[in-house]
């Protein structure tokens, strides 16, 4: 699976894109991995875990989280992920799957807050709000630390503050930008690749433009953009 992963990557970085997310086969196939690691693949194991799935409802997010639920909750030992570590893994997962896991971990002494501190910055709770509730009338004093939390919106306070000025670079694109421009119907098999996509954004040679496609009809000014985002400043596309 490692020697696949890699691969693609490589494939993918010739194109300038990060590789594609884990699919459901390949996360139970890391699953296996990092409960017997190959020597010296440790941290790559926990990269890919942490970094290389899909968040919420995804079917990879559901092998995910249950994994992760499962070490949370100490029905199985794995050398490389915590009880505590599991849970903090459970709530980068932003909702779905996650958040019941996380609601049970509240009763566990060991990572409760852990888990309020993650149901904390968790939005799409959906129904589970009541369960979080519940908890909270029962008695729960992390349950009661997380409804607290919800009510002062600390989800929103503890991110930093918009900045007062902020410097872009330019993308000057001239003429009118469309659809077909951003998005061109001939490439909309690679929507879903959002990367891949991307590569065919201003494909075609406009006259007037201070870029050029890097290949006309085939791939746009890609080179160019990146060289203006070299520049430091987020870089502010103008039509």
């Amino acid at each position: 699976m490692l020697q696949a992963y890699r691969e693609h990557a490589a494939e993918r970085a010739k194109l300038g894109i990060p590789p594609l997310a884990l699919d459901a086969k390949q996360v139970a196939e890391l699953i296996e991995l990092i409960k017997n690691p190959p020597a010296g693949e440790e941290a790559f194991l926990l990269d890919l875990l942490t970094h290389r799935v899909p968040p919420g409802v995804d079917d990879a997010a559901k092998v995910k989280a249950s994994f992760l639920a499962a070490v949370a909750h100490g029905d199985i030992q794995v050398g490389l992920i915590s009880k505590a570590k599991a849970t903090e893994l459970l709530g980068t997962m932003v909702g779905g799957y996650n958040v019941h896991p996380l609601i049970e971990l509240l009763d566990d002494a060991e990572v409760a807050q852990v888990a309020a501190d993650a149901l904390k910055k968790t939005l799409l709770m959906f129904d589970y709000f009541n369960d979080v509730a519940d908890k909270a009338k029962a008695g729960n004093a992390k349950a009661k630390e997380v409804m607290q939390s919800w009510a002062d919106a600390e989800w929103f306070t503890s991110r930093p503050k918009v900045p007062e000025k902020i410097t872009v670079t330019v993308f000057k694109v001239p003429g009118e930008t469309n659809t077909d421009d951003l998005s061109p119907a001939p490439d909309a098999t690679t929507r879903p690749d959002i990367p891949m996509h991307y590569l065919a954004m201003l494909k075609n040679t406009r006259p007037d433009a201070a870029f050029k496609p890097e290949q006309d009809g085939v791939r746009g000014p890609m080179q160019f953009i990146e060289d203006l985002k070299k520049k430091g400043h987020i870089v502010a596309y103008v039509g």
